[in-house]
């Protein structure tokens, strides 16, 4: 995976948990309901596990019931979706705009009770939470 940052593979390693590499640099996922802010409603916002880049909102996340922290939207400019036909299906990755990490997939018509018709279903292990003061 092609870094923005100009960071080598070898330095990812060296500042992420393995637990926090495989996800945002090998586009792993984490088991559902494991991640810590899958059930996080407080007021702050969600920033790239990688690179500290501020991606969501905590008001624009909502509880999916699905196992991921979900959010019906993120912070224009900074994250990128592109296609992903991995696993026999096609899905949205969604990835940090500024690093290149992968966050998770984006979904659609869902038919969800959120004012967009998008869940963005974002592990745990790729966000870094920072309450409002």
């Amino acid at each position: 995976m092609v870094s923005m940052m100009n960071k080598t593979e070898s330095e990812w390693q060296d500042e992420l948990t393995p637990e926090q590499y495989h996800v945002l640099r090998e586009k792993g996922t984490e088991p559902a309901f494991s991640g810590k802010y899958d059930s996080v409603f407080d007021p702050g916002s969600y920033s790239c596990g990688a690179c500290n880049t501020k991606l969501f909102k905590s008001d624009t996340k909502f509880d999916a019931q699905c196992g991921w922290p979900s959010f019906y939207d993120a912070i224009p400019g900074t994250v990128v979706l592109s296609a992903d036909d991995s696993l026999g299906m096609s899905r949205t990755e969604v990835t940090c705009a500024t690093c290149g990490s992968h966050l998770g997939h984006v979904f659609s018509g869902e038919g969800l009770d959120a004012p967009t018709d998008q869940r963005y279903c974002i592990n745990s292990l790729s966000l870094k939470f920072e309450p409002k003061k």
